[in-house]
């Protein structure tokens, strides 16, 4: 699935490059059947969701997609190629396309936003909903150059956020469970927060090491105020070897700066070798890091601080 940069209608340069995409990814798949010696049919291989706010009939016309409204919602084209469009603003106002909706713009966000205001605080719908646009949220948080339409969408669901917290500490509060809610929020945001940390790098990078991966765990289990300059690092990073590289010394430098409360020099000279331990050894280290002192941490690396 592909959705057009901030809240702008797709461009057919966007719909080439995505489709591009699909035909490597086919390409790749019967290569791989090929090397197993089994086989694929067309069946099984994936479609092409295009998500825009809006989209002009000529567009869609230039790339032969047609609407096929006896078995689909009206604002779905067609494409004989395994890709489909979806124009967000032609989607009928059903619970069901209430998520996509609020990825428009203009006057459909808008009332897509106010559908979701007015579900019950405990609706299954509004619970799920939030639960994906907090990601959005936070992604669009992370991003210095946002659009007008973008600083209103995450104004306008702050206060959802706020009431589904409050609603959330009523009902433990009523049930004598604070102590459990407190701990389930906590969980739950480091998992959002992981998630956040592992798209954002993945986007930018392509892939996510070994290395990165175990790097994840200390850094999503930052407070948001903390992990804030992190996000707008990672923002900037390109898709390259030395980027990857960036990434992992600027995660364990700042690790360690804010566990021991300053970055000196031998703190600095054990980063590298930090970094080339084995992956069960990077992620036992890691774990213990908040329990060890300083000095326990550098006698680890004799070698380097010598």
């Amino acid at each position: 699935m592909s959705q057009s940069s901030s809240n702008n209608a797709v461009t057919p340069s966007q719909i080439r490059s995505c489709m591009g995409k699909l035909f490597d990814l086919y390409a790749e798949l019967e290569r791989r059947a090929r090397r197993e010696n089994t086989s694929i049919n067309d069946a099984q291989l994936p479609r092409l969701w295009i998500l825009t706010p809006t989209a002009s009939m000529p567009l869609l016309k230039g790339f032969g997609a047609f609407p096929d409204q006896e078995n689909w919602l009206s604002g779905l084209y067609f494409e004989s190629l395994k890709t489909s469009i979806v124009v967000i603003h032609q989607l009928p106002h059903t619970p069901e396309t209430l998520w996509l909706r609020i990825l428009g713009k203009g006057r459909v966000q808008q009332q897509a936003i106010e559908e979701l205001t007015t579900l019950p605080a405990a609706h299954p719908l509004r619970e799920s909903a939030l639960d994906l646009l907090y990601n959005l949220q936070a992604n669009l948080q992370a991003n210095q150059n946002l659009e007008t339409e973008e600083r209103e969408l995450i104004m306008a669901l702050a206060p959802l956020y706020r009431q589904q917290l409050d609603a959330a500490r009523q009902q433990a509060r009523e049930q004598g469970l604070q102590q459990g809610l407190q701990q389930g929020l906590q969980q739950g945001l480091q998992q959002g927060q992981r998630l956040i940390i592992e798209n954002l790098l993945q986007t930018r990078l392509g892939q996510l090491t070994p290395t990165l991966a175990a790097l994840i765990t200390p850094l999503s289990a930052l407070p948001p105020q903390e992990l804030t300059p992190f996000l707008l690092q990672f923002s900037q990073l390109e898709n390259t070897e030395q980027a990857v590289q960036q990434a992992q010394h600027f995660i364990v430098e700042n690790l360690l700066r804010i566990h021991f409360g300053q970055l000196d020099t031998q703190l600095t000279a054990i980063v590298t070798s930090f970094l080339k331990l084995p992956t069960p050894e990077l992620i036992q280290l890691l774990s213990q890091l908040p329990q060890i002192s300083r000095d326990e941490l550098l006698t680890r690396f004799p070698e380097q601080i010598n």
